[in-house]
């Protein structure tokens, strides 16, 4: 029997995402921790200890020094928005693998650039949503494609968090607002579910929270219409006011369906995720039960390599990713230009009821 590769791995980026990264994959058999990166040295360390294995791995504040390394292969990019287009580059000049977090990038022109570095790249960079490699999403995509629902007329998304971390949160907020960062996942997830394109687009946000950093929200919605006259909006927002709420329903002509996620669910958590199936045509409801992981990171890293392995285009592919980010970050800048505007037009209003007292 041929023995099965072992791929080193460099971690960039040790804080919450890249802990999820690496504790899925740093016991598996066919992966050993090269080395740990991260700004802050001493977390970079501890992450080397903890995950390093019996053979130990390298630590730092820069990965560049690492990328000469023959024994490394694939690189986890796990930091803020705005350095994975160098760190990308540098890898693949390097002749490495990458997985890198979404979003791409901080704006459409440096994700433009980075998917020109990819395609002019021998390396394989798939971009890490995390979704397309669950087991109840896989199963919620195969019955609406296979027309279980009849034709999708209505998709409803929530996803908002009553934040206790508060400055993580706001430091994410400085990267991207909700409506990029978790958003890219949703829209990605709607053109996946229905193989539909997004026809029209519009949004909304605001500000909840005190100390919410300048130039930017923490509340919004997107707003779509897609192609056949199906409706879709995606709420999120990082507050430290609203409820946490998770709602994902997908309404077609002939039914629909309902994930409900393991933690949100009142009873029979240990079944793990639920599908609720309402079939119009029988007046019928059915539960589908599926024990899966929320974030499948190593399922997600075997997709690398399956693209490294047998050249395949990815899941998802560049020019889906791509598309998504193009989406939320459209709608962030109709959110952001509309919040100004709501700025300027209460401090005419303000203004005018001062002149007339």
């Amino acid at each position: 029997m041929e023995k099965k590769k072992t791929w080193g791995v460099m971690l960039v980026g040790c804080g919450h995402i890249g802990q999820q990264h690496i504790e899925d994959i740093y016991y598996r058999d066919n992966v050993r921790i090269v080395a740990c990166i991260d700004y802050n040295e001493g977390v970079a360390h501890q992450f080397a200890r903890r995950y390093g294995g019996d053979s130990g791995a390298a630590w730092g504040t820069d990965y560049k020094p690492f990328l000469s390394r023959e024994d490394l292969d694939i690189v986890i990019i796990a930091t803020y928005a705005e350095t994975h287009l160098p760190i990308m580059r540098d890898c693949v000049n390097a002749g490495k693998h990458v997985l890198c977090e979404k979003p791409i990038a901080p704006t459409i022109a440096e994700a433009e650039e980075f998917c020109k570095v990819v395609r002019a790249s021998s390396s394989k960079v798939l971009i890490a949503h995390i979704l397309r490699h669950n087991q109840t999403y896989k199963k919620a995509a195969e019955m609406i494609r296979s027309g279980e629902l009849g034709e999708i007329r209505l998709i409803r998304m929530v996803q908002n968090h009553h934040i206790m971390n508060k400055e993580r949160y706001m430091r994410l907020l400085e990267d991207c607002s909700p409506i990029v960062d978790c958003g890219v996942h949703y829209v990605d997830v709607i053109r996946w579910f229905t193989g539909l394109e997004i026809a029209d687009i519009s949004g909304m946000g605001g500000i909840v929270s005190k100390d919410v950093p300048e130039n930017t929200y923490d509340y919004g919605m997107i707003i779509m219409k897609l192609e056949g006259g199906c409706t879709a909006y995606y709420e999120a927002g990082w507050t430290d006011t609203t409820a946490s709420e998770n709602l994902k329903e997908f309404v077609g002509t002939d039914g629909r369906i309902k994930i409900i996620l393991s933690d949100y669910r009142t009873q029979n958590k240990e079944e793990g995720d639920l599908i609720e199936y309402y079939d119009k045509r029988t007046e019928t409801y059915t539960s589908i039960n599926i024990k899966c992981k929320y974030k499948d990171m190593y399922a997600q890293f075997c997709a690398l390599i399956d693209m490294i392995e047998n050249d395949t285009e990815g899941f998802p592919s560049l020019d889906d990713a791509m598309t998504a980010f193009r989406v939320v970050m459209r709608c962030d800048e109709y959110i952001r230009s509309n919040l100004q505007i709501d700025q300027k037009t209460s401090e005419v209003a303000l203004q005018y009821v001062t002149d007339m007292m």
